[in-house]
């Protein structure tokens, strides 16, 4: 089984325009509501790869109640702590003609000290029957800087290892504690460490480089189209999925987190763990949901999905 952790929860609604046309009006034929935040979009793309999770989520409001019924609807074991506010409605607006996605954000998650002792009995409840835990995206209002790090400090307890996907002072902060993967993509990783290199030579020679002076036990680096990069023990790699026709690109980088950790769980080395991710991560790009994908279209790509070991020096 595998955990995932959110601490700040969505409901996704996308709408599907042709272009968006400022001071015009813009019809699209429906909507289709999907869980947004992140960690529970790795459970979503974990229902469709058939691995047992459960989604340890903050939700409040009506909005909360809408998403944990969609995630029924899933098929995902929830264990939600209720909490004030709202959960966030994210409108995701899909424009066709330039194959492109955008979030407008309304409401807001409040958590307090007692929400978040809630949390906390419940994930040591649950991390003993994890295989590996995701905790993943921005953190409410009221959730201390160190979540993150507490959190890679509770599941040490059980030897559990964590990814964590998240950027900012979040993730700087769980740094000491050594989460056995940091994944994040490279506006998040621009943000976080103040860099923005202006080729791939540049951002393997950045992540090296920041994957070394943090001395991170793994990094995974997404790069939208170019697929991504990554460090581990077991050395560094680039990851190239063959060219996909996006219809809705949102959840594709919470894919492949969740299907590395899948196959790191299920013993395969990293090679062949991050060919999965660039398959898992590619397929999701060509469903209208976010981060819904179809195995069939996974095992299609995932043989076309270049994996190579890259020469890094230092």
């Amino acid at each position: 089984m595998i955990l995932t952790v959110t601490p700040n929860s969505a409901l996704d609604r996308i709408l599907f325009i042709e272009e968006w046309s400022p001071g015009l009006p813009m019809r699209t034929d429906g909507y289709h509501d999907c869980i947004g935040g992140k960690g529970m979009d790795c459970s979503v793309v974990l229902t469709h790869l058939g691995v047992d999770t459960v989604g340890l989520v903050f939700e409040a409001g009506a909005t909360g109640k809408e998403m944990l019924a969609v995630a029924e609807r899933y098929g995902i074991e929830t264990e939600a702590v209720r909490v004030e506010g709202e959960t966030r409605l994210a409108l995701v607006i899909c424009e066709t003609e330039h194959e492109r996605h955008s979030h407008i954000m309304a409401g807001a998650l409040r958590v307090n000290d007692e929400h978040l002792e809630v949390l906390w009995r419940r994930f040591r409840r649950r991390v003993d029957e994890a295989d590996w835990v995701i905790g993943a995206g921005t953190l409410s209002p009221g959730c201390p800087t160190s979540f993150y790090r507490d959190l890679v400090v509770a599941a040490a307890e059980t030897e559990t290892p964590v990814l964590i996907d998240c950027a900012r002072e979040p993730l700087l902060a769980s740094l000491p504690a050594r989460p056995a993967i940091v994944k994040m993509n490279t506006e998040e990783f621009a943000v976080t460490f103040g860099v923005r290199p202006e080729s791939m030579e540049g951002w393997i020679g950045e992540s090296y480089r920041i994957f070394r002076a943090h001395e991170m036990p793994a990094l995974v680096l997404t790069i939208g189209v170019e697929g991504m990069i990554a460090f581990s023990a077991e050395g560094a790699f680039q990851v190239k999925p063959p060219p996909q026709k996006p219809v809705n690109a949102a959840g594709a980088g919470d894919a492949a987190s969740a299907a590395l950790v899948w196959r790191l769980a299920e013993g395969d080395d990293w090679s062949a763990a991050l060919q999965w991710a660039g398959a898992v991560s590619a397929a999701t790009v060509l469903t209208e949901g976010t981060a819904d994908c179809h195995m069939d279209e996974v095992e299609r790509i995932r043989g076309d999905v270049v994996v190579s070991q890259l020469n890094v020096a230092g």
